[in-house]
């Protein structure tokens, strides 16, 4: 989970340093092919899998969430300092646990509710309304993180029937003649440093993913899922070496809090579920 942690952060450092000089819109597509070629092999292995999901419709429901959260993920990393970002992006699972209660009947239990308080308070400190002028990367972090709770839903309701890689595939390989589309009025051909960075990111990402994944495999969520919230340390310390990046201590402050009451409410569930 740590390594995966790592790996994401790596990938979003490339994702700043390519937005300087390519629009946000042909970073997704090149994050998306280079993504695609990182999971060749799997799709080779498991192509009859792939090829013939179970449930096709809500795999590209799925698809269309994720490649709407990267393109307001992507937008919000080319605007914001990395770690305010970051932080902010450590709500998702709160939208999860909301729109949990609203389409999966989930209960939501008081210290749900508590959890969800310290997060809304961790996410105001980041953001300070009315103390700093909130500029379109606030919104772009914040609707991000909307979609990606979203998508959890559907992602929760597709592993009753399909397996992760057929869940990755599906989510990268048809948006990426999508992107390249969306791409072409604002194409700038890329310099071989670029392809470079690119590749780097589309490895970046997929490794974090596959770690991610296969951390889950192996021991209860409630033990991992905390380490997740290493990518704002890792992130913040890659921003200050390659970018020269100081973090607000409002958003120390406010991730801190958002990711402790993340990790209490992780380990909770998890411990009642093993009891029961």
């Amino acid at each position: 989970m740590a390594a995966g942690a790592l790996s994401l952060a790596l990938m979003m450092l490339l994702v700043r340093l390519t937005s300087h000089s390519q629009h946000t819109l042909e970073i997704v597509f090149f994050r998306n092919l280079f993504g695609f070629l990182a999971i060749l092999p799997v799709l080779l292995r498991n192509h009859r899998a792939v090829l013939f999901p179970t449930r096709p419709g809500l795999l590209l429901l799925r698809a269309s969430m994720g490649f709407t959260a990267m393109c307001l993920w992507f937008g919000a990393l080319a605007l914001a300092p990395l770690a305010e970002a970051t932080a902010l992006s450590f709500t998702a699972p709160i939208f999860t646990t909301l729109l949990a209660v609203l389409f999966l009947g989930e209960r939501m239990r008081l210290r749900r509710w508590l959890v969800t308080l310290a997060a809304f308070v961790g996410a105001l400190l980041i953001v300070r309304p009315g103390f700093r002028e909130l500029g379109p990367e606030v919104l772009f972090a914040l609707a991000a993180a909307v979609v990606w709770g979203a998508s959890s839903i559907v992602v929760k309701i597709l592993g009753r029937t399909e397996p992760p890689e057929v869940i990755v595939t599906w989510m990268v390989v048809p948006f990426i003649p999508v992107s390249l589309l969306m791409a072409l009025p604002v194409w700038r051909t890329p310099d071989s440093t670029e392809l470079l960075y690119f590749a780097l990111m589309g490895l970046a990402g997929s490794v974090g993913h596959f770690c991610v994944s296969r951390a889950l495999s192996l021991t209860e969520a409630g033990i991992v899922a905390p380490y997740d919230y290493l990518r704002l340390p890792f992130v913040a310390l890659l921003g200050w070496l390659v970018l020269g990046e100081r973090v607000d201590p409002w958003t120390w402050v406010g991730g801190g809090l958002i990711a402790g009451a993340g990790i209490l409410l992780a380990r909770r569930e998890t411990r009642e579920a093993g009891n029961g």
